[in-house]
């Protein structure tokens, strides 16, 4: 049996509601948990909010609330974005729970013992909105308007800090960086490489001017800095430093999913971190690239701001969902717009598969009164269900292992274009007059490719391929990749499923009247 799968996204610091962004880091991780589950591995799927930091006091102080009002808000939306994009994930977890304190004092206690943490006074940049520390070097500008490699301001700091010595690590996390597969794509791999190669110095990992954090042992009015905190969600969620059922499982993770801006903290701070603990290192960090509004990066300053609820609710979850795992290159910006969402939604699922599901179950209520049969198959029909069974059960899954979802999508669509391509050449519709038995050999050889394209796009899709699912009479127990290898079709005929006039499961989009194209 293939080994647990344990992934997580990064957790959302909650000092706005969420954006498109943090939509589409969420999709793209429950559409890999959900091929992880079909594919039959054991799947813990974690997500949550970061809660701590100067940037929420702070944030908190201007709306008159304390931060933990604030969290609590705020956290509330990102649990209300994932309800509503179908994310099922298997925990949140929110940083200002008792047990993420207590095994985030564990991972301390643990460098602390290996004797890697030690007390010095910080001065330099510090980027409260990347809750970032930045070199020199690092910087643009002069003055007052010095910019982070993020473009976020930064502001001299000065205070009695512990430090963590990442020096020490270095050779360690060059070898770590240079073996493909634990840092990827390959071009943040190369960043991460050139950064560390350039020389580490040690990390001022406590702050000692505002106490919203957790709490360093030992250490009266220290407060930990922010990511070290927040790192340590990936264990507390398993249940460090207890030894615990999860904990034996899952630990280490197979895939951090993050954004490609915070690969830093992810690929050179986080190993380092497990290092010094004596623990294991994560099986890959994927950093995803952002998603652009019409080319821009969405910024309150621009008003270009989008609610991804609102956006789901206006052209339906599952296009949305489609749409972002289709459009954009995964590890690559992407841009998206009305006209974008409307074009490919209709051109590819409500013209072409939900076009054929809905013309092939019509004819086979209308002409066959919905009755299944044992039939014949041509060579034409042997030819159409090997390609499509290729697509489903090789092709697709292939690369959305690799996690190259635009070609598995890709794949699937050749498969479905294939299956329309027969449509228009067999004509069933002329078959009715002229050979009524090799219609049915056609209308039920679209039945079965059907199945098998409705069983392969469900992580991407889960809602409207259930639907086409339920249509066809396929279990709800029956939908996994290795119930795509069985020999199913002679039991439905058998136990009597009768094909019902179906309804439409992809209608198609209109682009909204003051959505600009």
């Amino acid at each position: 049996m293939a080994d647990p799968y344990y992934i997580t996204t990064a957790i959302n610091y909650p000092n706005g509601r969420p954006h498109i962004g943090h939509a589409y880091e969420a999709i793209a991780a429950d559409v890999i948990a959900r091929f992880q589950r079909w594919m039959g591995r054991e799947v813990r799927f974690q997500t949550g909010t970061d809660e701590h930091g100067l940037k929420m006091a702070r944030k908190a102080a201007e709306q008159g609330l304390t931060p933990r009002e604030l969290a609590d808000e705020m956290s509330g939306y990102f649990r209300e974005m994932d309800a509503v994009l179908g994310i099922e994930y298997d925990r949140f977890i929110r940083t200002v729970e008792p047990g993420h304190h207590r095994a985030s004092q564990a991972l301390w206690e643990a460098m602390a013992a290996a004797g890697d943490l030690y007390l010095d006074r910080y001065e330099g940049w510090y980027s409260v909105r990347d809750e970032a520390y930045y070199d020199e070097s690092e910087l643009t500008g002069v003055g007052a308007e010095r910019l982070s490699p993020q473009g976020t301001p930064v502001e001299w700091t000065v205070e009695e800090s512990w430090f963590f010595r990442l020096s020490k690590y270095q050779d360690r996390l060059l070898e770590l960086l240079k073996s493909p597969g634990f840092c990827e794509p390959e071009s943040r791999r190369n960043e991460m490489i050139a950064f560390v190669s350039g020389g580490l110095n040690d990390l001022s990992v406590s702050r000692t001017s505002f106490d919203w954090g957790v709490k360093v042992p030992g250490a009266e009015g220290h407060v930990m800095y922010v990511w070290v905190d927040a790192l340590t969600n990936y264990l507390t969620g398993l249940g460090y430093p207890a030894d615990t059922p999860e904990w034996r499982s899952f630990w280490p993770a197979s895939l951090h999913l993050v954004g490609k801006d915070i690969m830093r903290f992810h690929t050179v701070y986080w190993p380092a971190f497990l290092m010094s603990a004596g623990l294991s290192l994560p099986r890959q960090v994927f950093g995803h690239g952002f998603i652009l509004n019409r080319g821009q990066k969405e910024s309150k300053s621009l008003g270009n701001v989008t609610d991804p609820v609102e956006l789901a609710e206006r052209f339906g979850v599952d296009n949305l969902r489609y749409f972002l795992m289709r459009e954009v290159a995964f590890g690559q910006d992407g841009s998206y717009s009305a006209q974008a969402i409307v074009n490919r939604c209709n051109a590819e699922l409500a013209n072409s598969f939900g076009n054929l599901v809905q013309r092939s179950l019509s004819m086979i209520s209308k002409n066959m009164d919905g009755i299944l049969e044992v039939f014949s198959r041509s060579d034409a029909d042997d030819a159409l269900l090997a390609a499509v069974h290729h697509a489903c059960l090789e092709e697709l899954p292939r690369e959305f292992e690799g996690l190259s979802f635009t070609q598995g999508i890709e794949a699937w669509m050749q498969a479905v274009w294939a299956c329309n391509r027969y449509v228009d050449e067999q004509a069933p519709w002329t078959l009715r007059k002229t050979d009524p038995e090799r219609m049915k050999a056609v209308l039920l050889t679209l039945f079965v490719a059907i199945r098998d394209l409705a069983m392969a796009i469900q992580p991407v899709v889960p809602a409207k391929a259930a639907a086409v699912l339920d249509m066809l009479g396929v279990p709800s127990t029956e939908r996994s990749r290795t119930d795509l290898e069985r020999d199913w079709y002679p039991a439905l005929v058998a136990a009597g499923h009768r094909v019902a006039p179906p309804a439409p499961v992809f209608p198609r989009l209109d682009l909204p009247e003051t959505e600009p194209a």
